[in-house]
């Protein structure tokens, strides 16, 4: 039993790796045609290993629906919920060959629209027995990169998904398995591209912040102690909830006397400040910070 829960925890980081090296490749070679011998390629390399077990598994291939129809299933045994049901195996070749011709071609003028209409097409025709998911977003982030000219991006819309995967899934489910129209579709596929943007600006302002944070103390000559800075970094990195003395505590295993002290230097320092509030809900936040670090 050890034996093999080493080797599944081996292929999963293996499968992660790949996942991340397969995102990469679309974006480094966006401009590269999307092609059939190509998404093979990433989905072999998506499941490293596989084939030296004793699954039944078609890998680097569409899905020949040999085990019955390709549906998406949640729920226990006995009493599964069916979300979704996908085209025959047969037409998978004939799907496919359109959706790359599509793909390829210049018939969606809007790249964004295209980077939505193109990972709903492809989970919808959900061409490989796994890896669909991640494979289509691969595809949207491809199409972004398009989109902005670059391979070099601070935003990723694949992880925005991962973190909203239940709205994604409420939403690809009512698309699916409702009439032609996509509206809501594109509508949530941009509102998340918009949050996945405005979370790597609140990223890389708290970076340069930071940055400048430490740059700042450095010239005045000031030396910070060990729990001064263990805390400074977990408001950078993002807090959970307010900063209170008690809070401070709990990070440094400091008395409530050396915590008031520490808290008071940095609000000398002009690295902290109080909030309004006073008494035992007195809480303090980051002064060099234009927005609250701490997390909805």
């Amino acid at each position: 039993m050890l034996k093999e829960r080493l080797v599944r925890g081996l292929l999963r980081g293996r499968s992660f790796t790949a996942a991340r090296e397969m995102m990469l490749d679309a974006t480094q070679r966006f401009n590269e045609p999307l092609i059939k011998e190509r998404l093979f390629g990433c989905h072999t390399h998506l499941f490293p290993g596989l084939r030296t077990t004793a699954d039944k598994f078609r890998v680097g291939a569409w899905r020949d629906d040999s085990h019955g129809p390709m549906q998406v299933v949640s729920g226990s045994i006995g009493r599964p919920k069916v979300h979704y049901v996908a085209p025959p195996a047969a037409r998978v070749n004939t799907e496919m060959g359109e959706f790359l011709k599509w793909f390829e071609s210049n018939e969606q003028e809007d790249p964004l629209l295209k980077a939505a209409i193109a990972h709903l097409c492809f989970v919808t025709i959900h061409p490989f027995e796994d890896g669909n998911g991640r494979i289509g977003r691969a595809i949207a982030e491809m199409c972004l990169a398009r989109s902005d000219g670059s391979a070099q991006r601070f935003y990723s819309m694949s992880s925005q998904i991962l973190e909203e995967r239940r709205n994604y899934y409420e939403v690809l489910e009512k698309t699916q398995s409702g009439s032609l129209d996509i509206t809501e579709w594109l509508t949530w596929f941009l509102e998340c591209l918009d949050r996945a943007i405005e979370e790597s600006n609140r990223i890389t302002n708290s970076a340069l912040e930071k940055e400048s944070l430490w740059l700042n103390l450095k010239e005045k000559n000031v030396s910070l102690n060990s729990r001064q800075k263990r805390v400074l970094n977990r408001l950078f990195s993002g807090f959970e909830g307010k900063l209170t003395r008690e809070k401070w505590m709990k990070l440094t295993k400091a008395s409530s006397r050396t915590a008031l002290r520490d808290i008071e230097v940095l609000i000398d320092l002009g690295a902290l400040k109080q909030e309004e509030a006073a008494g035992r809900s007195t809480s303090y936040r980051l002064q060099a910070m234009s927005m609250a670090l701490t997390r909805r």
